[in-house]
């Protein structure tokens, strides 16, 4: 069989496909700071035996966590004289322009962690001056002396000839064997020296407890037997090994949350869908992404911390176009000082969670306030829930403030909730120029299915599909994915009168690179397979649109072909398009994939009940317009392929219930997919 796990900021699942296609979930609760005990304590809940794992495939927020958390390790930067405060100086983007009190963000490296030496290349390569390598033996003194864990390498212009870097960063091996080191070439050879140099510095940021967790882990599942071959999800929608993963850690900055991106990808191609958005509801956050055409688009843009006020920092690697915001089923209900109710971005997480966990939490959540309107039941928890205390943390907090009972503040943060996530699917659809009508909503996470009919009615959204074991949905997306690697030159040249030869030259250097990086993780030739982008731009501007051009040599002949492709997906970014103006080529971005055979999901068998006996309770559920209503609760792991059921009604599950609001339809596919029909 083949498994996957994903830790979650409340939840660590498990999902695992034996070699006939059936597959079979688990759960169970995230073990912060021990994150890889909560993945064996999850491995151990189920009857696997070891012996018939094929391979395992892990999805991990040590890199999220580690960055948000400031908890990574104490960093120094070597870089060219006299480019020592580049982090510093930054970029002038300001996403709030009037705000008089902001404040640029603070460097991960502090200034005197950061030190010069003496070398130079110029922007085409050439070598300017040699590097000075007294200078480095000067900088591994201070470090040393500074307590330093970690170091980044950044030169100018070494992403065109990463030479000096490489001759600084094996001078710093021999001289300090085993300090955990990075060199920007290795993460990043895209133009542009704030970006490469905050790029780096993450990199090395994080390598130490990246590593240390990843051999924890390892060493634990070899412990438990578990000898097969081990992948780490990364954030651009492919897998790696754990030795690679353990060098670019940064590569695993949104590893968890990619995996239902591709999953949703997968399952709409499953089912003929070629246009999803996916939409991801955990316990902390809630996470959506596009996918037009069956695929899952990708950016080298990403930010972490990035808000309307504040720029974040840059993170120049692939990672799957995502908007996620801080609210899930765990996020905190309050009130600000404008005496308004917000939802999140705070979460109980696992502990202590929500009040209804009584694991010592006080502060209404998500999930308290689903309890209190009916959505969510006590019986199906796997702790005892006091829905007395669940009540008086909401009456308390919330209800008092404003004058209203229980239920009225239990329905406000349901709302405020809602609107927060129809933000979030506003910005990766009607922002982006898509019209959310012609697409469908996969909804998974273990509050994805419950708010995702709300969210479609207000989006004018007309089906909604819910993934068997949608809680666990992110790490069956990890069974559908291929090995993955980016390798992203800059590279420009305008498309006038270009010279093919040498363009395809390029194509084939960077494809003999992925040829031999493929053939150490195990991956034969026959194996391996590419995606084309280009990043490009009308000659005058500053920035690029990425664009997926044909897996074909460049000649005279298709020219056009990739011409055209970019004016379309810069008028799809933008709005408009110059056909008359020059276009040129700024980054060659080869994305290769190394095959891991997949297991097809069977269809799932009738079962003996009528849908009358499907039905475990009527009981009354309040809903946003038509108020409070009896409702049926049918039984998720008793209905079968070919049921169909009319809303109000709650499809429910051990770890998530669908709702189906009044004037829905719901049906289940062969696969065992709830298909909702919203009516709009």
């Amino acid at each position: 069989m083949r498994v996957a796990t994903d830790i979650g900021g409340t939840f660590t699942d498990i999902v695992y496909i034996d070699e006939k296609g059936k597959v079979c979930v688990n759960k169970s609760h995230t073990t912060p700071p021990n994150y890889e005990q909560g993945v064996l304590n999850v491995i151990q809940k189920c009857d696997i035996l070891p012996e018939e794992i094929k391979d395992l495939t892990h999805g991990t927020t040590v890199v999220i966590n580690a960055l948000t958390e400031r908890k990574g390790a104490k960093t120094g930067l070597i870089t060219t004289k006299g480019f020592r405060d580049i982090l510093e100086i930054g970029r002038g983007n300001r996403p709030d322009l009037f705000n008089f009190n902001f404040k640029k963000p603070k460097s991960f490296v502090p200034r005197y962690l950061r030190l010069e030496v003496e070398e130079r290349m110029d922007y085409q390569g050439n070598e300017l001056t040699v590097l000075k390598e007294e200078d480095i033996k000067t900088c591994i003194d201070t470090f040393k002396k500074e307590g330093v864990e970690a170091i980044a390498i950044i030169f100018l212009h070494s992403y065109v000839n990463a030479e000096h870097e490489k001759q600084a960063k094996a001078l710093v091996e021999k001289l300090w064997p085993g300090i955990a080191v990075t060199a920007s070439h290795e993460v990043s050879k895209e133009w542009r020296e704030y970006e490469r140099t905050t790029t780096a510095v993450l990199n090395s940021y994080v390598k130490p407890s990246a590593k240390t967790y990843i051999d924890k882990l390892y060493n634990r599942l070899e412990e438990m037997e578990i000898k097969c071959p081990k992948y780490i999800m990364q954030s651009n929608g492919g897998t790696t090994t754990f030795e690679n993963a353990k060098e670019v850690p940064i590569n695993m900055v949104e590893s968890g949350p990619v995996a239902g991106i591709y999953g949703a990808a997968m399952l709409g191609e499953m089912l003929g869908e070629h246009k999803v958005i996916a939409f991801d509801i955990g316990g902390t956050t809630a996470k959506c992404s596009l996918v037009d055409g069956g695929e899952v688009k990708t950016t080298t843009e990403y930010k972490i911390e990035k808000n309307a006020r504040f720029p974040g920092y840059p993170i120049r690697v692939p990672v799957v176009d995502i908007v996620e915001i801080g609210n899930g089923g765990g996020s905190i209900a309050w009130i600000d000082n404008t005496n308004s109710l917000r939802v999140g971005p705070k979460s109980a997480g696992a502990l202590p969670g929500p009040v209804a966990y009584q694991k010592g939490g006080t502060e209404p959540t998500t999930t308290d306030a689903n309890l209190v309107v009916g959505r969510l039941s006590p019986k199906n928890f796997d702790m005892d829930v006091d829905m007395e205390k669940v009540r008086g943390a909401i009456r308390e907090k919330i209800g008092d403030a404003y004058g209203i009972d229980v239920l009225e503040a239990a329905m406000g943060i349901i709302r405020v909730a809602n609107s927060n996530m129809l933000n979030a699917l506003k910005l990766v659809s009607i922002r982006k120029g898509y019209d959310p009508r012609e697409f469908v909503l996969v909804a998974f996470g273990g509050g994805g299915p419950m708010h995702a009919a709300a969210l479609a009615k207000e989006l004018n959204i007309k089906k909604v599909i819910i993934p068997l074991a949608a809680s666990v949905f992110s790490a069956w997306g990890m069974l559908m994915t291929d090995l993955r690697s980016d390798d992203i030159q800059t590279y420009q040249v305008k498309l006038e009168n270009p010279d093919f030869d040498e363009i395809n030259l390029e194509w084939k250097k960077l494809k003999e690179k992925a040829y031999t990086d493929n053939e150490k993780k195990g991956i034969p030739k026959k194996d391996v397979y590419f995606q084309h982008y280009l990043d490009m731009r009308y000659v005058g501007q500053d920035h690029t649109v990425k664009v997926k051009v044909p897996n074909e040599d460049m000649s005279p002949e298709n020219i056009g072909e990739f011409i055209k492709a970019f004016h379309k997906e810069h008028e799809q970014n933008y709005s408009f398009r110059l056909e008359e103006s020059g276009v040129e080529i700024v980054n060659m971005h080869l994305a290769s994939f190394g095959k891991i055979e997949k297991t097809p999901i069977k269809e799932i068998a009738a079962l003996p009940y009528s849908l009358k006996e499907t039905v475990k309770e009527v009981r009354p559920v309040i809903f946003e317009e038509a108020g409070t209503l009896d409702t049926k609760i049918y039984d998720r792991e008793k209905i079968s392929p070919g049921m169909e059921l009319e809303g109000p009604a709650i499809i429910e599950e051990t770890s998530s219930s669908a709702v189906i609001y009044p004037g829905m339809k719901a049906s289940i596919d062969k696969f065992g997919n709830i298909l909702i029909e919203t009516g709009v």
